[in-house]
């Protein structure tokens, strides 16, 4: 055979021996734990079942927001995690596809709290709650209801986030016999809390060394970061106002877009899988989306962790998702005006 035969004949050999590049799925998060419960739970499973490898782009909320929007129709992932207002930016901006739920047969077991939008749908819920150190706050305190948090006794005590009031504007408004939309009547009865905040937390860290060194022994707090504290060996208990604790729900959403559309679909399929959905669970404390999923008795009763419709419907105050989206940017600035900054 001729010289420049043999040398066609071995590339092409070659080129039929070497792999073929693996797909990869691409999944926008937070990092951190979030980004590792994601990947410990969902993408574990997802690729198991798949041979398709997850990557992460991470960054904070508003950030990567802002990044798919200058993305545009070429987004660098293929499905997003973001809270369920923040999920209404992005379906409003068009840069989720609408999920045709037929394509997810798992869908079928959601619970009706976590159905957000055509959109976006929830991944694990958790609740905004009163948590506070039993051993610091004073006596005769307790919380059976958020009007609780305005005694007089608990006078530089108080700690809430700066970055979204949007759970202590809902429950003030609530507590003067309106709603998140109707939130100016709750204006005055927030003013008149101002005695007792001690500080607002600006991130996770921030919460839970404010109230680890007892500096605010009573928050408005993230229920996962209570049980993460309760973990390291705080003394810190959550309770349920008889009101309900506001509600939080961390979706998923599918990016406009996408040429992986239904590598996505079988991703979020996965992530409703109901031994998914308890792993979830039992590594953050909070509430699977779907019914039937395996719960440990020791998760099933902790506060905040919902398992029957009876307890979605009773314990659980629902700020209108779409409503915060519109709503947070005005919240926050009054906030920061007349709580924060005065």
């Amino acid at each position: 055979m001729p010289k420049r035969l043999l040398t066609i004949a071995a590339l092409a050999a070659l080129t039929t021996i070497q792999p073929v590049l693996a797909e990869t799925l691409v999944v926008s998060s937070w990092g951190g734990s979030w980004r590792d419960l994601i990947q410990e739970t969902i993408a574990a499973k997802f690729t198991e079942e798949t041979g398709v490898d997850v990557e992460f782009v991470t960054g904070g909320t508003i950030d990567r927001l802002n990044a798919a929007r200058l993305a545009g129709g070429t987004p660098e992932s293929d499905i997003t995690f973001t809270t369920s207002h923040i999920g209404w930016l992005y379906a409003n901006a068009g840069l989720f596809e609408e999920l045709d739920l037929s394509k997810l047969p798992n869908s079928g077991a959601l619970v009706s709290q976590a159905v957000i939008s055509p959109y976006h749908i929830g991944a694990w819920a958790y609740v905004y709650t009163i948590g506070y150190r039993p051993d610091l706050i004073p006596e005769g305190v307790d919380f059976d209801s958020w009007e609780d948090l305005w005694s007089p006794k608990l006078e530089g005590m108080i700690a809430a986030p700066d970055f979204d009031p949007s759970h202590i504007i809902a429950v003030s408004a609530m507590l003067e016999g309106s709603d998140a939309a109707g939130w100016e009547a709750g204006q005055e009865k927030l003013l008149k809390l101002k005695p007792n905040f001690k500080a607002f937390y600006t991130n996770d860290a921030n919460s839970q060394q404010l109230i680890a060194t007892g500096e605010t022994p009573v928050q408005i707090l993230l229920s996962m970061n209570a049980y993460h504290m309760k973990g390291e060996g705080v003394n810190i208990e959550l309770a349920i106002p008889k009101e309900g604790a506001v509600l939080g729900v961390d979706t998923m959403g599918i990016n406009a877009g996408t040429d992986k559309l239904e590598l996505a679909y079988q991703f979020i399929n996965f992530a409703l899988d109901p031994q998914v959905q308890a792993k979830i669970a039992e590594i953050k404390k909070g509430s699977p989306v779907v019914t039937g999923a395996p719960l440990s008795d020791e998760v099933a009763s902790l506060p905040g962790v919902f398992t029957t419709a009876e307890q979605w419907d009773s314990e659980t105050l629902i700020i209108d998702h779409k409503l915060r989206a519109e709503m947070t940017a005005e919240w926050r600035q009054w906030f920061a005006e007349n709580m924060i900054g005065q």
